[in-house]
């Protein structure tokens, strides 16, 4: 299907717009690893998803405030006696991450109304673009939901629960910028002959990234960073003891400390051998020149991010460190799906005579 060059400009807009908001996403991803690590995320004991968006302004107001978190265990059980100045401090990592959270609402929604009354946004997009406006609110649910998992008798938020919040963050971040490296895709009368086994081998490492993610979560959700800050043996063990010591067997994955951080190096360990092979695969096989040079880009960003892991457990991790690590892992995902949008085979299209192809 011939496309007009007012169609090729809208979808350049539209995917500008995608991969702005996604990039906001990216943020929050980031704020949200920086509230978890600084022990923020319970700081605020209610969700008001309207009214909460004013702070306490006044003294009265932040004392009220306290006062309301002085009545749940984290206070109780492990910051008895903080400052208010202290309270205020973790007070607004979490405060700042919802807000940008309502933010990322609007900046999805108000351009979405203008680019469709303005007929930008092509009618087949549409169903596209309401799911990932009910996942965004979905998101939201799922993040209160989260919190109030540490407002109860353990005042730590369950590893299920942070996993799940984190891995749809991950899915609306990818599916946006599906979205749009698809309207941005080059297209041509004669595209190259689609290698179907390697954008197989695409979408199953970037599914394999998308799964270590997910062991990431749980490792954070039960802190099994803080153990065995050794490497590369756990405590001096290839495979530490106690890996399946808890009954049934299928639950030492999802709750065993130990079994955790294992699956989570694992995979670390499968990745830094496989992804370099599918990479070169890739410079040699791409069917675009960005594919290709995406290859070589796959390879740095792994080799940061696997150094980033390594020093984040050695030291403990520091929250920065921890937020390094997890924005890596955001960022090979980015760079591995690229490759696999890029990889998939398209309809061939006839340009426009008067588009000039500068992407």
């Amino acid at each position: 299907m011939t496309k007009t060059l007012s169609e090729y400009r809208n979808d350049r807009i539209v995917a500008g717009w995608l991969i702005s908001v996604a990039a906001v996403i990216f943020c929050m991803i980031l704020l949200g690893g920086a509230t978890r690590l600084t022990h923020s995320g319970l700081s605020m004991v209610d969700w008001k998803p309207i009214m909460g968006v004013i702070p306490p302004l006044s003294e009265a107001d932040w004392l009220a405030t306290f006062e309301q978190y002085k009545q749940f265990p984290e206070y109780q059980k492990i910051n008895r006696g903080m400052s208010l100045s202290d309270f205020k401090s973790i007070f607004y990592f979490e405060y700042f991450h919802r807000l940008l959270g309502r933010a990322i609402g609007l900046i999805f929604l108000i351009p979405f109304l203008v680019f469709w009354a303005r007929g930008i946004i092509r009618k087949p997009l549409l169903p596209q673009m309401i799911l990932l406006f009910i996942l965004g609110g979905a998101q939201g649910l799922l993040g209160w939901y989260m919190v109030k998992s540490g407002l109860v008798n353990n005042p730590f938020v369950s590893q299920y629960r942070l996993t799940a919040h984190l891995i749809t963050a991950v899915i609306i971040y990818g599916y946006l910028l599906w979205i749009a490296f698809g309207l941005l895709s080059k297209h041509s009368s004669t595209p190259t002959p689609p290698n179907q086994g390697l954008y197989r081998w695409s979408l199953f490492f970037t599914g394999l990234i998308t799964l270590m993610i997910a062991t990431g979560g749980f490792v954070a959700g039960t802190k099994a960073g803080l153990t065995y800050n050794t490497f590369p043996l756990m405590e001096g063990r290839l495979i530490p003891e106690g890996m399946y010591s808890m009954q049934p067997f299928w639950v030492n994955w999802l709750e065993n400390v130990t079994t955790i951080q294992f699956n989570h190096r694992l995979l670390a360990y499968i990745l830094f051998f496989t992804l370099p092979v599918w990479a070169l695969a890739i410079r040699r096989n791409g069917q675009t020149s960005s594919s290709r040079n995406a290859g070589h880009v796959l390879i740095i960003v792994l080799l940061l991010q696997v150094s980033l892991g390594i020093a984040t457990l050695l030291l403990r991790v520091p929250p920065t460190l921890g937020v390094l690590h997890q924005g890596g892992a955001i960022v090979l995902f980015t760079v591995a799906l690229f490759i696999t949008r890029e990889m998939k085979p398209l309809r061939p299209t006839s340009p426009h005579p008067n588009y000039s192809d500068r992407h």
